[in-house]
């Protein structure tokens, strides 16, 4: 049955290059943010008197089935089943029995973030030294950081949902390997660690680590707040029947691993803990929903576009980047880096600043290491001409099952139809049902190869549904009755039209962003792709820049602890195991 989904995606492809290649030039977007304050059409869609498609039998979702959720993100469902958690160096191994739920695909971005800050939900998180900049779009794809374990939970509660259990978090990450992907060595293709960039990265960006289970960043990039309270011995004595840890403690546990952490820390089993209310640069979280309901739908939604995968390339000449100077300075170690004019450049590592300057007809870089060691790290210098992104030219914006483009608000607007199909039948994103020998319109997948947000294709049924199971869910139906009986109301901070059937913005909120991994493009008013979020690749050198030590610190946080299983539990610190002895990062 799921090649009925494929079949469907084909011919709505097929339709929608056909009308792009006749479509007129999309006029230039002004509009980035929209507050709702009026309606969302000009036009109210006509309550009609007809049959209602009866309840249909569904077959339920499969494992690592996906959902596209109400924040933008993508839900993954894990079913029901046993496994075996722990590893007897970090927790007792022992057998865990857990009822199905949902789970986000990635780590909660710093622009689903921000639409809960917007919504008035949540606060804004705490700007961590070496983070990434929440208010910088360019960061809009990166796990958000520097939130508590109370705003992560607050979050999540927002979504329907949890953080989710120690339990839970690693079921979805390992099926009996070491690692997410498996047990081949983790490497800078595989995930983010180690400073093989330094900092996060977005969330979409590695592809070939992902979990069993289809999800992104199980381990590397940031860390994650999980729901338990913290307890080294808790694992001896945890139920088997859906484990949410003790019921009181210190610290709340953390799991999986950042974009510092060394290669032997790794490990999905590893068990970290902190301070409910303290918050890190490498500290994020993605929530769980065991029992999701359909919110209606958003009034008004961003465009995609039908993109070709064709990335245009240049044959680009190497820049310059040597080290010219290497110095200490009031305690600090110091190099400098001369780079090309017309050149880009990154850091890659948190361990070292740099700054630009041009003088004497040179322009260097003055790059400040980590103070009381010697250090190396890396500066990636590029020729701006390479470029290896997506060519959306003379695409034009396509819209989600339910929704048509409107060029004066350069969004996608619900548009509920007829229940029945008219003589040409059902307009592209729609199939058609028989049941009870009349047809109806049902909701299909789109041009993404996803259902609307809230629903899944279900393989039995040949159609997308809601999990909840209730499959006479009017989406992109016009039954104001059936809408208001069946839809789960709206999200805090968005208000149900009843006229519209759908949930505009409060006054301050805002639309739902581009999913991840995606930018909006105002060109041609639509998400489109972002294949290279940072300088490197062609046309790219790569210097190794080595800062001397100029002071001595005393440790007192990782240098007490004797142990490796208490000191990769302190996120600030690393086991060395030929030392035999903890030490910071």
């Amino acid at each position: 049955m799921k090649q009925v989904r494929y079949i469907v995606l084909a011919f709505t492809l097929t339709i929608i290059f056909m009308l792009s290649a006749c479509a007129p030039t999309t006029p230039e977007t002004v509009v980035v943010v929209v507050t709702a304050t009026g309606e969302a059409s000009t036009q109210v869609p006509t309550a009609e008197s007809v049959p209602v498609l009866a309840p249909v039998a569904l077959g339920g979702p499969g494992s690592a089935e996906s959902m596209k959720w109400i924040d933008g993100s993508v839900l993954v469902y894990i079913p029901a089943g046993e496994f075996a958690m722990g590893d007897n160096i970090y927790g007792a191994k022992h057998s865990v029995n857990l009822s199905g739920y949902w789970i986000q695909q990635t780590k909660v971005t710093n622009r689903m973030y921000e639409q809960c800050v917007r919504a008035g939900v949540c606060t804004a998180p705490t700007q961590e030294l070496g983070g990434p900049v929440f208010s910088n779009p360019e960061f809009a794809s990166h796990p958000v950081v520097g939130v508590n374990w109370e705003q992560a939970q607050s979050y999540c509660s927002w979504i329907q949902g949890s953080l989710p259990t120690e339990a839970q978090w690693e079921r979805a990450s390992v099926s009996g390997t070491a690692y997410p992907w498996g047990n081949a060595n983790p490497s800078c293709e595989l995930l983010n660690f180690a400073n093989c960039f330094g900092r996060t990265t977005k969330v979409t960006t590695y592809e070939n680590g992902t979990s069993p289970f289809g999800l992104f960043d199980m381990a590397g990039n940031v860390f994650e707040w999980a729901f338990d309270w913290y307890d080294a011995n808790y694992y001896g004595q945890s139920p088997v029947e859906n484990p949410t840890g003790p019921e009181i403690g210190q610290y709340r546990v953390i799991r999986g691993s950042s974009f510092e952490s060394a290669p032997e820390q790794i490990s999905s089993t590893i068990r970290r803990f902190n301070e409910p209310l303290d918050s890190g640069r490498d500290i994020g979280f993605r929530c769980a929903v065991a029992n999701p309901q359909p919110f209606a739908p958003y009034c008004q939604l961003r465009a995609g576009v039908p993109v070709n995968t064709q990335v245009s390339t240049n044959t680009c000449a190497l820049p310059e980047g040597v080290v010219l100077n290497q110095y200490c300075q009031q305690g600090d170690g110091y190099a400098v880096v001369q780079i090309s004019f017309e050149s880009v450049w990154d850091e890659r590592g948190t361990r070292i600043q740099c700054e630009e300057k041009v003088e004497g007809g040179l322009r260097t870089l003055t790059c400040r290491g980590p103070r009381g060691i010697e250090s190396t790290n890396e500066v990636v210098v590029c020729n701006p001409a390479c470029t290896s992104q997506v060519d959306v030219s003379g695409l034009s914006p396509v819209c989600d099952s339910g929704y048509t483009f409107d060029a004066s608000s350069r969004s996608c607007v619900y548009s509920p139809i007829a229940a029945q199909p008219s003589t040409g039948g059902c307009p592209i994103g729609y199939i058609t049902k028989e049941n009870n020998g009349q047809q109806f319109c049902v909701a299909s997948i789109g041009l993404d190869g996803f259902c609307p947000i809230g629903l899944y294709f279900d393989d039995a049924a040949g159609m997308c549904a809601p999990p909840n199971g209730q499959s006479n869910t009017p989406f992109g139906i016009n039954n104001p009755t059936l809408a208001q009986q069946t839809f789960a109301g709206c999200a805090a901070g968005y208000a149900y039209n009843e006229n519209f059937q759908c949930c505009q913005p409060n006054p301050g909120s805002v639309l739902l962003g581009c999913p991840a991994g995606t930018i909006f493009n105002e060109n041609i008013n639509a998400c489109v792709p972002v294949l290279q979020e940072t300088v490197g690749g062609e046309g790219c050198i790569t210097v190794r820049v080595n800062t001397l030590k100029c002071s001595t610190i005393e440790d007192t946080v990782c240098a007490p602890i004797d142990t490796e299983s208490r000191c990769v539990a302190q996120t600030t610190c690393k086991w060395n195991e030929s030392a035999n002895v903890c030490e910071p990062k």
